[in-house]
């Protein structure tokens, strides 16, 4: 038996408590609930050495700091301690000190992107659990994620999609074993399908926030930026943000973490960051409020935020008040345009969410929002392997003298 400190559920609006070791969805205020540990006997019983001594892959390195009582129902494809990538050669073009700006790239896990964070462990605990069908709505790289790690487990996934999200997403969730379903609506006309099957079917809804678990992977990305930095934080962390799981995720982890007395310096501003054509968090944040209705018609070429209405809404907007963040909205124009600018000068193929992060950054930078002194990280949550690129044009013939002088 592994250890695990995890003692109960919470729900996040209300503040009951839910047993542990059974499956739970959303509290009975109908809002996500929260896994707490005894913080306490975790700081004793596991300490910085062990963790550096951990041979775990990648994020299982925090298994004591998870809920998996048992290594057995661990569900790992090669999971890796993402890097961080300072930005040099594209700085200028941001406006920014070179080596200030930081690109964790979470397009090197497993699925190519960070969604293997949340759904590994969700799909770990639905084992641990004895959950056997797993059904979830996506935008995309949410559902190769769960249908990769369900499949690694034995279990079947069910995945419903927007008809309009990215074809390569889609054939890779397909042809990793998730029976694949397109929907003539956006990710919440998905998610009102999968939550009229939990009766109907009895698949279990692993939809963002609608399970606890999914929110204990994401906070892996605070517990390894924290040791990556060693053991003191960024100035402010920039956050590609749709239902928020990984923003919350790392808020948690930051408390957990100066609670457990690894961290005693100050917690970095949180800023969520989505595009103009769906912005529901930014247009909560701005008038003052904590939870953001359904924004209509949303669209954008950052598939991955557009997340029409959020159930953690409230805990992301607290997350970033609490922190002295913000939250802003930028172009679809502007996204691509940084995309290719940081592709061409630094080598680093972002996705469009990663970019837009970079947008947000160059627009916080101007209007004085953050300081050109400040370090900064810039969440860059998918491969940009899997988005629409420029096509190549230009030509030779090998069979007609080449003339070089067009390569000078």
């Amino acid at each position: 038996m592994a250890k695990t400190y995890l003692t109960h559920l919470e729900c996040s609006i209300t503040g009951e408590t839910y047993e542990v070791g059974k499956p739970h969805g959303l509290s009975k205020a109908g809002r996500p609930l929260l896994a707490r540990y005894d913080l306490d006997r975790l700081a004793a019983g596991f300490t910085k050495a062990d963790l550096a001594a951990s041979t775990e892959p990648g994020f299982w390195r925090y298994a004591p700091m998870l809920p998996v009582t048992k290594p057995e129902n661990r569900i790992s494809l090669g999971e890796v301690v993402t890097p961080l990538i300072p930005l040099e050669r594209s700085a200028a073009a941001l406006g920014a000190t070179p080596g200030k700006a930081i690109v964790k790239d979470e397009g090197r896990l497993p699925t190519g992107s960070f969604k293997a964070r949340g759904l590994c462990l969700a799909v770990s605990m639905a084992k641990e659990l004895g959950l056997p069908h797993l059904a979830i709505p996506t935008n995309g790289n949410a559902g190769a994620a769960m249908a990769a790690y369900s499949r690694r487990a034995g279990l079947r996934a069910t995945v419903l999609c927007p008809d309009d999200t990215p074809d390569i997403n889609i054939r890779e969730i397909q042809q990793q074993g998730g029976d694949t379903w397109l929907v003539n609506g956006l990710i919440n006309d998905c998610g009102k399908i999968v939550g009229g099957g939990k009766e109907a079917v009895g698949w279990f809804d692993v939809s963002t926030l609608k399970e606890p678990y999914r929110i204990e992977g994401k906070k892996t990305m605070g517990l390894e930026l924290a040791e990556q930095f060693n053991w003191r934080l960024p100035d402010a962390i920039f956050y590609p943000t749709g239902g928020g799981t990984g923003l919350i995720g790392m808020w948690k982890a930051f408390h957990e973490l100066k609670q457990m007395g690894w961290i005693d310096g100050p917690l970095p501003r949180m800023i969520a960051v989505q595009a103009e054509g769906c912005a529901p968090i930014v247009k909560a944040w701005a008038a003052g409020e904590e939870h953001a209705p359904l924004w209509e018609n949303a669209h954008t070429v950052a598939a991955g935020v557009r997340v029409p209405i959020a159930v953690g809404d409230f805990l992301i907007i607290r997350a970033v008040r609490e922190s002295d963040g913000f939250c802003m909205a930028v172009s679809d124009a502007d996204i691509m345009a940084t995309r290719d600018t940081i592709a061409t000068e630094e080598g680093l193929l972002l996705c469009p969410e990663g970019a837009a992060t970079a947008v947000a950054y160059q627009r916080a930078l101007t209007e004085g929002l953050v300081k050109s002194s400040d370090q900064v990280v810039l969440f860059n949550c998918a491969t940009g392997l899997k988005y629409p690129m420029a096509p190549v044009s230009k030509q030779l013939d090998k069979e007609v003298e080449i003339d070089y002088g067009r390569f000078r």
